[in-house]
C-alpha cells in the first residue's frame, strides 16, 4: 500500500507587517472616535441653549464675564460645535483654503506622523531623511498659515466664532443651569482631551519604530 503523498512544507515564516503606520493610524482614529462620542454625550440640548426666556442684559462687565464662564462650563461642547460649524462654513465658502488645509494635514499624517519608518520619502529620485521631511513640513506649514490668505481666514473665523460664544454667554442667564456636576474648565475631559489622547495612543503604537529610527 503506497504511503500518502507528502505535502510540501514551506520554511518561510509568515511575514510580519513592517509598517507601524497602520496600527498607529488606527489607534489614532479609534481614540478620536471614542473621544468624540464621549463629548457628544455631554452635549446639552440645543433648545436649552436657544431658550429666549433666559436672556437678559448683564448689569456690569464683571457679571457678563461671570455668565460667560458659567455658560461655557455648561455649554462647552455646544460652543465648540458652534465654533467648528463657523469654521466649516467659512472653509466651504473658500474652496482654495479648504483644499490647502486638507493637503497640509494629509502631508503631516502620511509623510511624517504615520509613515512607516522603513519607507523613506522619495521625490523625483531624491531620498529625504526624517529630519529633512520634518523641516520641509514645518516650513510649508509656516508659509501656508502666515504667508497666504489661509491664515487670515482662520483668524477672522476664530474671532467671529468667539464673538458669537461671548455674546451668547454674556446674555444667557445661568441661574437655571445645574453647574455642580460639571467638570472644571481645562480638566482634560471630553472634547478637550481627544487630541492629546489620540496622539498618545498613536505614539504608543508607533514607539518601536520611533525609538529605532527617529532618535
Amino acid at each position: 500500500m503506497s504511503s500518502p503523498p507528502t505535502l510540501p512544507i514551506s520554511n518561510h515564516a509568515p511575514s510580519q507587517p513592517s509598517s507601524i503606520a497602520t496600527p498607529a493610524f488606527r489607534a489614532f482614529v479609534g481614540r478620536l472616535s471614542d473621544s468624540l462620542r464621549r463629548a457628544s454625550a455631554r452635549r446639552r440640548a440645543w433648545s436649552e441653549l436657544a431658550d429666549y426666556t433666559a436672556f437678559s442684559r448683564p448689569d456690569s462687565v464683571s457679571e457678563a464675564a461671570s455668565r460667560v464662564r458659567k455658560n461655557f462650563s455648561y455649554f462647552r461642547v455646544n460652543y465648540l460645535t458652534l465654533l467648528a460649524a463657523v469654521l466649516g462654513i467659512s472653509l466651504l465658502s473658500h474652496p482654495f483654503s479648504l483644499i490647502t488645509l486638507l493637503s497640509l494635514l494629509a502631508a503631516w499624517l502620511f509623510l511624517y506622523l504615520f509613515r512607516p519608518s522603513d519607507q523613506p520619502v522619495v521625490v523625483l529620485g531624491r531620498t529625504f531623511s526624517d529630519r529633512e521631511t520634518l523641516g520641509i513640513l514645518i516650513v510649508l506649514t509656516v508659509v501656508v498659515i502666515f504667508l497666504t490668505s489661509v491664515g487670515s481666514l482662520l483668524m477672522s473665523t476664530a474671532l467671529v466664532g468667539l464673538a458669537i460664544v461671548c455674546v451668547h454667554g454674556a446674555f444667557r442667564v445661568p441661574e437655571d443651569l445645574f453647574l455642580d456636576d460639571q467638570d472644571p474648565i481645562g480638566s482634560g475631559s471630553g472634547l478637550f482631551s481627544f487630541i492629546g489622547g489620540a496622539a498618545s495612543s498613536a505614539a504608543v503604537a508607533a514607539a518601536p519604530s520611533v525609538i529605532i529610527s527617529r532618535v
